[in-house]
């Protein structure tokens, strides 16, 4: 992407930068009338779809959604179940930050999930940074916990 600014710009990174543009539109999707935090996440699967997320707010807060939980309940009902990475981009209007996912997102991607799996943090100056799930989550309760 022109002008794009990577804070690791190792070859074949192109794709994390898209991911975080895509997280960065449609989090103008966001509904967020009592917080005004936004965030939009774009999941990669692995066969290469993109599905896309943006949170949902409620005025009774426990039906509001978190953006990354959107685009894995969209992935799921469309019948995947294996992903690459997410790219989420989050924050108040003027002031986009590293916005890393909630408990609850890191304990949904851990169903679906290995340790490895990408999280793209992106920000408004358009830099963004790479964690996996099992550094964002150590020690995570799992399916094998109920063998």
């Amino acid at each position: 992407m022109d002008g794009y600014n990577h804070e690791s710009q190792a070859a074949g990174e192109d794709w994390r930068a898209r991911l975080v543009c895509m997280a960065l539109d449609v989090r103008k999707n966001a509904y967020t009338p009592y917080s005004d935090f936004k965030v939009g996440a774009a999941l990669l699967c692995a066969d290469g779809s993109v599905v896309l997320g943006c949170n949902i707010e409620n005025a009774a807060y426990g039906p509001s959604n978190c953006a990354e939980r959107t685009a894995v309940f969209g992935a799921v009902a469309q019948g995947k179940r294996k992903f690459k990475a997410i790219a989420i981009v989050g924050g108040r209007e003027d002031a986009l930050e590293d916005c890393p996912p909630c408990g609850v997102c890191r304990q949904v991607l851990a169903e679906f999930c290995s340790g490895s799996f990408e999280i793209i943090l992106g920000r408004g100056d358009k830099t963004y940074t790479v964690h996996t799930l099992s550094e964002l989550l150590p020690y995570s309760f799992g399916p094998g916990n109920l063998l």
